[in-house]
């Protein structure tokens, strides 16, 4: 019997105690007087009790309705809460957005990016990760992570949508008493004897495959962390490759960096997440905001806030 009840029912129910009269009850309700008396009549007939006792001077809860009238507004008030809940979720007025990069982005890219989005949606939390690609793939892989970036070749799952960001031309970090770091660029063949401190993963394939086998540096050795890498060259003579992008981190270090030429070898940064169908309106719209920001990206300048 219980199912039979509508939620216009309750409603009119409870605006009739608010208002104390059907009358003021129905033109709050934008209704006839007799659609809300029959509203009433519908309930009290599905519940098998009276609700409410009638006079001509006023209206008043029966035995029943004392005892169900707070179970009523109960919820009445939880449906509200669940209503403005979802309304606040589609209007971005609040909702979680779980971001990863490896540090190289994290460093660069990542947070002038979030800076700009949580101005327009003060409401919505962006929550940031700086971890190793590996562990950005595997928290898209089992949900914990909603956006990751990284290089554009990484993802190979259908569930996963991916979207070039960014074409970004390799540079190289010198010390500043490199003679190499004296011209306005370098090209990949001075580089053979020099030692390559490298903290890219797939280095072999997503950079040395483009470059003559002649031209591959001879003494590479490996770290994890581009601020490792760099620190290194700041007390030993040898270079590190970086996406130009890195320019303000590298010269943060005190460092000389110049374009890396013939060939000029880019690295194409990616933006990693679910089909759109699975995202949330926060993440989309996050998503949604990295794609047109994307597109005033230059080599001058990494990110330019816009309004959408």
């Amino acid at each position: 019997m219980a199912a039979e009840v509508t939620l216009r029912q309750l409603r009119a129910f409870v605006a009739v105690l608010e208002s104390g009269s059907f009358s003021e009850a129905a033109a709050a309700m934008h209704l006839s007087q007799a659609a809300l008396s029959g509203l009433i009549k519908e309930l009290e007939g599905r519940l098998g009790v009276r609700l409410l006792d009638r006079n001509t001077r006023r209206v008043s809860l029966s035995v029943a309705g004392v005892t169900f009238e707070p179970m009523v507004r109960r919820v009445l008030t939880s449906l509200d809460d669940a209503l403005e809940s979802v309304t606040d979720l589609k209007e971005l007025r609040r909702g979680l957005v779980r971001v990863a990069a490896p540090e190289t982005l994290s460093c660069t890219l990542l947070p002038e990016l979030i800076t700009g989005y949580e101005m327009l949606h003060p409401g919505i939390d962006v929550q940031f990760e700086d971890v190793p690609i590996e562990q950005v793939l595997a928290g898209l892989h089992d949900g914990s992570i909603d956006i990751g970036f990284g290089p554009e070749g990484v993802v190979a799952e259908e569930a996963i949508e991916v979207h070039m960001i960014r074409v970004d031309p390799l540079w190289v970090a010198l010390r500043k008493d490199d003679p190499l770091a004296s011209g306005e660029s370098v090209n990949w063949k001075d580089l053979c004897e020099r030692l390559l401190i490298n903290y890219m993963p797939n280095l072999a394939s997503n950079v040395l495959s483009h470059v003559p086998v002649r031209h591959y540096p001879r003494n590479i050795i490996a770290v994890h962390r581009v601020n490792t890498a760099l620190s290194l060259v700041q007390v030993r003579q040898g270079c590190v490759i970086c996406p130009s992008m890195a320019r303000s981190l590298v010269e943060g270090f005190g460092l000389a960096f110049r374009p890396l030429r013939q060939p000029t070898v880019t690295w194409r940064i990616a933006i990693f997440a679910r089909n759109r169908p699975s995202l949330s309106p926060a993440v989309e719209s996050f998503l949604d905001y990295t794609l047109q920001a994307a597109t005033t990206w230059d080599s001058s300048r990494m990110v330019t806030p816009f309004r959408n």
